[in-house]
């Protein structure tokens, strides 16, 4: 995941993630090149994340999808770190020790474990 955000005085953040076997390296990379063009520096870095995903074709005509992924969440008590988004997919950076938890309530909340 790729997120760029403007701050209030219009500085720009760059939020992006890694792998964690890429982690140590595009921490220290990302310190030399923000130092190259003259950034304000990395701010932090936290390799304790997941991601979580809703994905599918289904999105771009059903409408509400994303308001039941954020409020299950929510629900649960999951703070949401990063949101990305685009027609099909709906990902969420969230801390790693609530990975299981998310990806079994939000299973549940779309009717996945239902059987047929």
């Amino acid at each position: 995941m790729i997120i760029q955000n403007t701050r209030v005085g219009g500085e720009t953040d760059l939020s992006f993630t890694v792998t964690k076997n890429d982690f140590e390296k595009a921490f220290e990379i990302s310190k030399l090149v923000a130092k190259d063009i003259g950034a304000g520096g990395v701010l932090s870095a936290d390799e304790e994340i997941a991601k979580v995903s809703v994905i599918g074709l289904g999105m771009q005509s059903h409408s509400g999808v994303a308001a039941t992924m954020f409020q299950t969440l929510a629900d649960e008590n999951i703070n949401i770190r990063l949101i990305s988004t685009s027609e099909i997919r709906i990902s969420c950076i969230i801390k790693a020790k609530y990975a299981e938890l998310a990806v079994r309530t939000l299973h549940t909340a779309f009717g996945l474990d239902k059987e047929d």
